[in-house]
């Protein structure tokens, strides 16, 4: 008798003749997330198999495991022979103390001589027998308990199926650049599209004096949690202060933020294509706030000149952005009283609709190219 973890992947399924990459890439994946614990990692049908794992480590691995790009859910099992005597003892453990219960049989293993009901009523009869207070309910019972026999000549016992994150393998994808910031918004976005199977990194434009270290020092806290989604993240760090100045200092107020926006897409490009990645993606929402209507999502964009914009919040309320916030562990460190760069010379009346041809003519008022140039040359790597 050995306790086992029984993993389940999702989408992978609806793959054709590359399904095998994408399977090596999941695989590599769940041996990079459990990384400093020992144990073996099996292929069955359909499912992944931990073995060989310490009982002390089983919890660490369930909080790793569920975080894993790919997979649907897991279940601790417990890996017996396909022995029906067995069985009938070893699932006593999973009864209730009271109520109701039932025994769902997976019987993969066409050779055993009982077929899955016959399984089944043989596993009721033994429970009922050690806890005739107990009752057998096949539509909605108080506890089920799974029973999987396998063509290898042993069977998994568990009662529990434990949903993980779901999604693609990270890195099945290729690689994305984040515009991170230290608000709510942008880390879910990321982690969207770590989801899809991205393996994204971020570039953050920090303001100092006008921002603080601790606004930094938020967002790189905000990267450590999102690498636990995928392995590690990496985050680039660029100054924007001197940016800022020559904007506020030459351009009109209102287009002040349109125009901050337009530099920042340039130097997301420049870099995601510096560091090998095929998309940008924003934490922007339709309508949430002035820089994303549709006039000033269209001037921000036409700056981007070879890679799509991904921006998975754009049909989404505050209030779905925030659920998911909590669900991923963001929420709290975003909230943090430390503001970012786009709270710097905020206009008091920022254009809502922006003409591109006038913001183009703003623009020619500060010398931008220059100015990116030399932002680029002091990028801050930090990887996590």
């Amino acid at each position: 008798m050995e306790k086992v973890i029984l993993l389940r992947f999702g989408e992978i399924y609806l793959k054709g003749k590359n399904r095998f990459s994408f399977e090596k890439q999941l695989l590599d994946n769940i041996k990079y997330a459990l990384r400093g614990i020992k144990f073996s990692l099996n292929r069955m049908h359909g499912r992944y198999l931990i073995e060989n794992l310490a009982d002390e480590d089983v919890v660490e691995v369930e909080t790793r495991v569920r975080r894993v790009f790919g997979l649907i859910s897991y279940s601790v099992a417990l890996k017996l022979p396909t022995d029906i005597e067995v069985l009938k003892k070893e699932c006593l453990a999973y009864l209730p103390e009271n109520g109701t219960f039932r025994f769902t049989v997976n019987r993969a293993d066409k050779k055993f001589p009982l077929n899955s009901q016959q399984i089944a009523m043989a596993l009721g009869g033994a429970a009922l027998t050690y806890a005739p207070k107990l009752k057998v309910d096949l539509f909605d019972p108080d506890k089920e308990i799974f029973v999987d026999v396998r063509e290898e000549g042993y069977t998994f016992l568990f009662a529990d199926k434990v949903s993980c994150v779901g999604g693609m393998p990270v890195g099945s994808s290729g690689k994305g650049i984040v515009l991170l910031s230290g608000g709510i918004d942008s880390p879910v976005a990321a982690y969207r599209m770590a989801k899809r199977g991205l393996k994204m990194c971020g570039v953050h434009f920090h303001s100092f004096p006008y921002t603080s270290p601790m606004a930094k020092q938020k967002v790189v806290d905000l990267a450590k949690i999102l690498s636990t989604y995928q392995g590690s993240f990496d985050l680039y760090v660029v100054s924007f202060t001197e940016i800022q100045r020559a904007i506020h200092e030459n351009c009109p107020e209102e287009y002040m933020i349109t125009i901050m926006r337009r530099i920042m897409m340039r130097i997301a490009e420049r870099l995601a294509k510096e560091k090998g990645c095929g998309s940008i993606t924003t934490g922007e929402s339709l309508a949430q706030v002035a820089s994303q209507t549709q006039e000033s999502i269209l001037v921000t964009n036409e700056t981007v000149e070879t890679l799509p914009v991904f921006r998975p919040l754009i049909g989404m309320d505050k209030e779905e952005i925030i659920a998911t916030a909590r669900e991923i562990g963001t929420f709290d460190k975003s909230i943090e009283p430390y503001e970012d760069c786009c709270t710097v010379f905020l206009p008091k009346y920022p254009v809502i609709k922006p003409k591109p041809e006038l913001i183009r003519a703003a623009e020619t008022k500060i010398d931008y190219e220059k100015l990116i140039e030399e932002a680029m040359k002091d990028v801050e790597v930090i990887r996590l």
